[in-house]
């Protein structure tokens, strides 16, 4: 049943699908008693329907089921908020639309090369009629700010290293027991080099892009992250660790095209 013809309150009634094969394809798939050795860390984020709070499930913290999964694609209103204990989830990406914060905030002093993939792009054209504006409305949305959120880390890592230098030039006796330990944490920051894949949609695509799942799509989808993946690994220099005390280095693929 259409769910705008559901009673209020049915099983049916706020989404437009049903998750039930997706479940079925994460077990069949995927092998979670391997996810919860943690020997790879996993997190995926989603937010709590009713407080509107954003969550990581993180493996680290908790074991992994299939149903965080389902919650952390569970884009509305094409499919339903999912039940995690006690509480309903939807897509992380109403909020965020990739763990790269998530990343950033752990800061585990670990030198990082992350592959950063995006599936709706801040850039776009000025809207000339109603889809347009749905479109762009969603591409806003859903991208996931990836630009601003390592500009303000490469900046928050600058400040780092200028209060490390100022701290040097403090002489030891001057420091207490805080200062010392600041400038020893300062001492060990890591340094991030960030390769950004940012999906760039097609000319045809409209504003049903969120839930438009045919196989002429995600065929067009493959290809186009395959491309870019091939298009930033013959940028082999982009692999290459940083000069230490960089801090965080960013390559776009798109961007070196403009």
């Amino acid at each position: 049943m259409n769910p705008w013809l559901a009673p209020a309150g049915a099983k049916n009634a706020t989404s437009f699908y049903d998750p039930a094969m997706l479940r079925e394809t994460l077990l069949e798939l995927v092998d979670f008693s391997l996810i919860n050795e943690r020997a790879v860390r996993f997190a995926v984020g989603a937010v709590n329907v009713q407080s509107g709070n954003f969550v990581y499930f993180d493996n680290g913290h908790e074991v992994i089921a299939p149903e965080h999964i389902m919650a952390s694609g569970a884009l509305p209103p094409a499919l339903p908020m999912i039940k995690v204990g006690t509480d309903y989830y939807w897509d992380g990406g109403i909020v965020s639309n990739t763990p790269l914060q998530h990343l950033l905030d752990h800061e585990d002093n670990l030198d990082t090369l992350v592959f950063q993939v995006d599936l709706f792009s801040a850039r776009g054209t000025l809207p000339r009629e109603m889809a347009d504006v749905i479109s762009r409305h969603k591409d806003i949305m859903y991208s996931s700010r990836t630009r601003h959120n390592t500009d303000v880390y490469r900046r928050l890592h600058g400040w780092k290293m200028r209060l490390r230098d100022i701290l040097d030039k403090v002489p030891p006796e001057d420091l207490n027991e805080e200062d010392r330990a600041l400038k020893a944490e300062l001492a060990e920051m890591p340094d991030m080099t960030i390769v950004q894949l940012i999906y760039q949609q097609m000319a045809y695509e409209g504003h049903a892009k969120d839930y438009e799942f045919s196989g002429t799509s995600m065929r067009e989808h493959w290809q186009s992250g395959y491309d870019d993946t091939r298009a930033s690994l013959s940028q082999r220099h982009w692999l290459d660790m940083p000069a230490d005390g960089t801090g965080i280095v960013v390559h776009d693929v798109h961007r070196l095209r403009d």
